[in-house]
């Protein structure tokens, strides 16, 4: 299969939500990956400041990156990459844009699934993994499958042995913690997610700026992801709360009861585990009960769509804010 025949295999499957609010003003062409700004975000996601998908184009989840890192780094919060942001960063310009990666068989092997969209047939798959290897190489490399092709020939192969270009997700320690399941070590390593991570002692997600913080016990920002969270049917639940614990590539409990957008008739169902599932790879339960920070099925849509009064953060986000965080965690949720 070639790279680009599986993107077009990957549209078919894939029906996006609706956008809760409008777009970029001045998005970046289709197709077009500027490696600068690709540089930038590369180095924001090594460094904690998640930019959202890495895909070399400019937008909100970059701008919140960019001034989450100022903020950290006592620099105007201009979220631009101005001459003073481009200075912080430079120290970490060894952090190469992109990578270029030998394809193993791990890393294209399935299985791959065709996922209904009711919620009485997913419960039917063995799990609710990867539509196509496409998907998981995106995923695998925070990005998307097309900014894959942008960035590689139309006619590159699918297969063991072939070279191809990725932005530069990869961590620099696998080491995890051995308590951790295989399972669980398994995911956080397919996902590119750095053993090494900073230990917050709050976290705070404020709806003004659509991101969660991560602080330490100085009060510091140590880490920020891009999040949705919250909509005008459930809303985010303001207060201070706790993170009870963590479930790692959890199942999910469908009971229609609450979702105000459930349809007549719908029953509850036990949907199987998996990055597509609708908590992705991690439920981080909260003392709010129902309410959780967790990753999710559509990566790119972070920040643009609405949720069902949760937070929801990219998979490898969540994973990476996991390991930063321990039960009995403060949460504030904020205007």
């Amino acid at each position: 299969m070639r790279i680009a025949t599986a993107l077009n295999i990957l549209v078919l499957a894939c029906a996006a939500p609706a956008l809760a609010q409008p777009a970029p003003a001045t998005p970046s062409p289709a197709g077009v990956v500027d490696r600068d700004v690709l540089h930038v975000q590369v180095i924001l996601d090594h460094l904690g400041f998640g930019p959202g998908v890495l895909d070399g184009k400019g937008g909100q989840s970059l701008v919140a990156a960019l001034k989450g890192f100022q903020e950290a780094n006592g620099l105007p919060k201009t979220g631009k990459a101005d001459a003073a942001t481009l200075r912080a960063l430079y120290p970490h310009r060894a952090t190469r844009p992109t990578v270029t990666i030998a394809l193993t068989p791990a890393m294209l092997a399935g299985p791959f699934y065709t996922i209904p969209k009711g919620e009485d047939e997913q419960a039917k798959l063995p799990a609710l993994g990867y539509r196509n290897v496409m998907e998981k190489l995106g995923e695998m490399f925070h990005t998307t499958p097309a900014t894959l092709i942008a960035l590689n020939s139309p006619d590159t192969r699918l297969a063991p042995g072939v070279k191809v270009i990725f932005p530069n997700a990869l961590p620099t320690s696998r080491d995890y913690d051995a308590k951790l399941t295989p399972e669980w070590r398994g995911t956080l390593a397919m996902l590119n997610v750095d053993a090494n991570q900073p230990q917050g002692d709050k976290v705070v997600v404020d709806k003004s700026d659509g991101v969660l913080r991560v602080l330490d016990k100085r009060g510091r920002l140590i880490a920020q992801f891009s999040a949705t969270m919250g909509s005008s049917h459930d809303p985010l639940p303001i207060g201070t709360w706790k993170i009870k614990g963590a479930d790692y590539n959890p199942k999910f409990h469908y009971n229609p009861a609450l979702f105000w957008d459930a349809k007549k008739g719908d029953e509850k169902a036990m949907l199987p585990a998996g990055p597509n599932g609708p908590v992705g790879v991690v439920w981080l339960d909260l003392s709010k009960p129902h309410y959780g920070i967790h990753g999710t099925p559509e990566p790119q849509l972070i920040g643009r769509t609405e949720s069902h009064g949760c937070i929801r953060l990219t998979n490898w986000d969540v994973a990476r804010l996991s390991m930063m965080v321990k039960p009995g965690t403060v949460a504030v949720f904020q205007k």
